[in-house]
């Protein structure tokens, strides 16, 4: 019993750390071709103008990217492997291009060390979800409750516009997305730990997809949070 106890554990470990391995190797991905979008745009004023210069490229770009999250989360059963991946990185190349604004507001210095700073604090609270024994389903459930609220607040400071607000907004953001981070890592590993060890391949490719967007968009909004307390603007 001890030895197939033993063995089970073991190969449980392995699939756990392949999971998750290939769920940070997409989102590292991820990561490289919206940063190297955002730094492409920002390079370039004809893109600059296309993009910022008319509302309804940027907005729509902003529905296109929007639409694209809605669409895998809930068809991601029902689409190929190949198909999500391909979602996942156009969606990773719109967001580039759609973040290059910030190399137009804030000083390079600053977006790469906010970018270090965010980089170290996301793979703690990681660590964190990977290794601790507490369930974080109940802490999950109020992180999200406070993403609504902020979603709602930051609505409503489109119409005040009040810089106090926006600032309150942006640390009651990296509270949230750094519990929101550890939450889902545990999620992640969970998932890994519960599927059947026969599982195709397909099936696990379109699971570390969606695992590699969830952390994805964890770590791009706790940026944005950070950015906009510690980010020194451009002269």
């Amino acid at each position: 019993m001890n030895s197939y106890s033993s063995f089970d554990n073991a190969a449980s470990l392995v699939r756990v750390n392949s999971f998750i391995r290939s769920v940070y190797n997409w989102m590292a991905i991820g990561l490289a071709l919206t940063a190297f979008t955002s730094y492409y745009v920002a390079s370039s004023p004809a893109l600059l103008q296309l993009i910022f210069g008319n509302q309804l490229i940027f907005f729509g770009l902003i529905i296109v990217e929007l639409g694209m999250v809605f669409y895998l989360s809930a068809r991601v059963q029902k689409i190929s492997a190949s198909a999500a991946t391909g979602l996942f990185v156009i969606y990773s190349v719109l967001n580039g291009a759609t973040l290059a604004f910030i190399f137009l507001v804030y000083a390079s210095s600053s977006i790469a060390s906010t970018f270090l700073a965010c980089a170290l604090t996301f793979a703690a609270c990681s660590v964190y979800g990977m290794v601790t024994k507490r369930d974080l389903t109940s802490m999950g459930g109020f992180m999200m409750m406070g993403l609504i609220g902020i979603i709602i607040a930051s609505l409503l400071n489109v119409f005040f516009k009040s810089p106090g607000m926006s600032m309150i907004i942006s640390y009651v953001g990296v509270l949230v997305f750094v519990g929101l981070t550890a939450y889902d890592t545990q999620k992640l590993k969970m998932m890994a730990l519960t599927q059947p060890a026969d599982v195709n391949g397909e099936m696990v490719r379109k699971g570390a997809i969606m695992g590699a967007l969830t952390l994805y968009l964890d770590f791009i909004n706790l940026f944005l949070m950070m950015l906009r307390i510690f980010g020194g603007s451009k002269d």
